[in-house]
């Protein structure tokens, strides 16, 4: 990357306060900023630093350390990218909405308030994006169940030799929590 976005990332963590860093990886810079301070990384992002070109949030589910919520901003001009995160405690899913800093980022918040479950407080209208109405849970969360892979055996061979009816198929494991396909699923004895 440009030393331009070794500038603004070093920047934009000093102006984050305590628990503000920067850091380069593959060939991108990243600033984790605290929760607190989301909102006005952004702004300086934009107003003081000319990333004015808003192209994506989305978040990552990182088990018992929370969730990463990440943002990618641009300045078009100078060609600098950079990547703004942060990181959501698992136990209160909330972050304040960005919608009045980038207006792009209506839709991509709703989309992972849908499938993480990650409140964006103050966003216009958190409504279902993608999922079918009365869908119940977050399906990008770690935690969540695929249901299907449980009722219908994954088509794919897991092992060299396996799946093509050459040699002895290894025992099926469910993911916990899942219960025995005979009480539950398509062969299911009432």
């Amino acid at each position: 990357m440009t030393s331009r976005a070794a500038e603004v990332a070093a920047a934009l963590a000093h102006g984050a306060g305590p628990g503000g860093q920067a850091s380069e990886g593959f060939g991108m810079w990243t600033v984790e900023v605290p929760v607190d301070g989301w909102r006005t990384a952004l702004y300086a992002a934009r107003d003081e630093h000319g990333l004015r070109f808003f192209d994506w949030l989305s978040a990552v589910d990182e088990l018992d350390e929370g969730y990463r919520v990440v943002t990618h901003l641009l300045d078009r001009y100078t060609v600098t990218h950079l990547l703004i995160s942060t990181r959501v405690p698992l136990a209160d899913p909330r972050l304040d909405s960005v919608v009045e800093v980038f207006r792009g980022a209506a839709w991509h918040e709703r989309e992972t308030h849908e499938m993480f479950g990650i409140d964006f407080t103050g966003h216009p209208g958190l409504t279902p994006l993608l999922l079918p109405d009365g869908f119940e849970g977050h399906p990008l969360r770690k935690e969540f169940i695929l249901a299907s892979r449980v009722a219908k055996a994954w088509p794919g061979a897991k092992e060299p030799g396996e799946g093509h009816g050459s040699g002895p198929r290894r025992k099926a494991n469910r993911p916990p929590g899942v219960p025995d396909p005979a009480v539950w699923g398509p062969d299911a004895v009432p």
